[in-house]
Parts: structure tokens; C-alpha cells; sequence
């Protein structure tokens, strides 16, 4: 016998009101398909959830596990027929690093002001498409290259690039580095969602790099000081550290900003996210 939704309303029901009766009233039911629904539950289960006595009705230890998750899928389920019947209710945008830099708290306060029916959530994914291949989101932030054969997508902005550094650094002192002078230190990246390739530099001029799992590992690794990592400038905004400093790359080509989503599949509110984030970027 599989779990039904409806034995987890009658659970819920009868806890919250009190009563068999009461809960039948409420599901407008009959008191004897409450204690057959009830029955059946447990039966699933394999586990008595209620102690009942003339007076009473109150969970069993057992109850209160069920209960408490009882209550969580059927908000899920509701959530899901609610954004199923209205449309969508919510957009998620995903990104594997800062987001839109320094326009995310701007960028969410506008989108709550025009848009006040679609709630936005942010999801950071540390994969190529920021959780768009995995079903994680609706939209992605990428700044990197996309597959054109699954994913559409809209330019809304660019970025310059910043060489990181360790805050002892000698660099740290100038207010800007050039492609040439990083050649030659070490140049730490993430080869999954990162911006920086070896392509940046001519083949004869290219540093040496090392790989990185994720931004907090490469971080950690920039503070020691035996190497310096490039991004755009989203990640100034987004990861102030104590021990980090940034500097401009001043000879470097922009980093494109792409909203990405699956072209068979886009959500209603795509144009909406491009629209905002387009006018965010033009008003720097």
C-alpha cells in the first residue's frame, strides 16, 4: 500500500483539532473514514502514531516524527498545485560565485518592488551553468562559454577583470597589474565555473596555473601568497576577506554576464529577469 496525501490530512486534522470528530467535521468526512484512514497510515507505516482514550488525542513518540514531516509535504504539495494552477509563483536564478556582484542586494530589492507576485531566490550551484543542467534552478548567471544546442540565453552586462592577491603582496601596492606581469607568478583557478584560461595570455606567455575545487578554496590558497588568481569584478563585490586585496587587470578583455535558461523550457518572468538585470548593468 503506498503513502497517500490524504491519510497525512487526517493525521495533521485530528492532532490540530482534537478530536476524531472534530477532524471529520473539518474534512467533511465521516468520523468512521477518519479512523479508517488513520488505520490505513499506520498500517504503511508500520507504527501506532496516536494514543487515544475517551478524552484525548495526543501523538505517540513515533507521532511527533510523523507529524512534523507530515507538515512539510503537504506545504510542498500545496506549493506545487498553487504554482501549477496559477503559474509560477517563483523564480529561482542560480550562479556558481557572486552572483551579480555588486548589483545582487539592488537587484533583489527592484525585483520585490516590480514583481511582487513571482518571489526570487538566489542559488548558488558550483557547476559550469550554476545548477541550470541539475534542475535547480530556472535561470542561471554563467560567465562562462554556453552550450547554444540546450540553453538559450541574453547578454545583460560585462565585467573588467581584477588580479587577487594576497594583502602582503608587493603588487598590492600599485593600482593596477597588466596580462604580462601575471605570466609570470602562479596563477590558481577553478577549472569548472572559473572565468580565467590559459587563453588569456599568448602561447608563449602563458603562466602557470593550478586547479582549484571551488572560490572558497581558491581564496584560501591567493591569502597564502604564493599565488594570484583574475576574476571579474562581481567577486570584489561579493568576497571582501581580510588578507585578499584586488587590483585591476588593466589590459584585459571584459568578462561577458549571460542569463541562461533551458530553451525549451523558459519561465514566464525570463524577460522580466533580463529587463532588470539589462538596466542594472547599462547604470554603472
Amino acid at each position: 500500500m503506498d503513502l497517500e496525501l490524504r491519510q497525512l490530512r487526517c493525521l495533521v486534522a485530528i492532532v490540530d483539532t482534537g478530536t476524531f470528530t472534530d477532524a471529520a467535521i473539518e474534512l467533511g468526512v465521516s468520523q468512521a473514514a477518519v479512523s479508517r484512514t488513520l488505520s490505513a497510515l499506520e498500517r504503511v507505516l508500520g507504527v501506532r502514531l496516536l494514543h487515544r482514550t475517551s478524552r484525548s488525542v495526543t501523538p505517540t513518540t513515533a507521532g511527533v516524527q510523523v507529524l512534523a514531516r507530515a507538515r512539510q509535504l503537504l506545504a510542498e504539495a500545496d506549493n506545487l498545485v498553487r504554482e501549477a494552477t496559477t503559474g509560477h509563483t517563483r523564480l529561482r536564478i542560480g550562479h556558481a560565485w557572486s552572483a551579480v556582484g555588486r548589483h545582487t542586494a539592488e537587484f533583489q530589492r527592484r525585483w520585490v518592488a516590480r514583481h511582487p507576485g513571482v518571489e526570487l531566490m538566489l542559488v548558488r550551484t558550483n557547476t559550469p551553468t550554476g545548477g541550470l543542467a541539475e534542475g535547480l534552478c530556472d535561470l542561471a548567471i554563467v560567465r562562462a562559454a554556453i552550450d547554444h544546442q540546450r540553453y538559450a540565453h541574453a547578454t545583460v552586462g560585462s565585467e573588467p577583470r581584477y588580479c587577487v592577491m594576497a594583502a602582503d603582496d608587493p603588487w598590492a601596492r600599485r593600482r593596477s597589474i597588466t596580462l604580462a606581469e601575471i605570466s609570470e607568478r602562479l596563477l590558481v583557478f577553478d577549472r569548472r565555473t572559473g572565468t580565467t584560461t590559459a587563453e588569456l595570455w599568448p602561447p608563449d606567455r602563458r603562466p602557470k596555473l593550478e586547479h582549484t575545487n571551488d572560490i572558497d578554496d581558491w581564496l584560501a590558497a591567493i591569502a597564502t601568497g604564493r599565488c594570484v588568481g583574475v576574476t571579474p569584478e562581481s567577486t570584489v563585490a561579493q568576497y571582501r576577506r581580510d588578507g585578499i586585496v584586488y587590483r585591476r587587470v588593466r589590459d584585459a578583455p571584459p568578462v561577458p554576464v549571460h542569463l541562461v535558461w533551458r530553451s525549451h523550457d523558459p519561465h514566464p518572468a525570463t524577460h522580466a529577469a533580463i529587463a532588470l538585470l539589462t538596466e542594472l548593468y547599462q547604470g554603472e
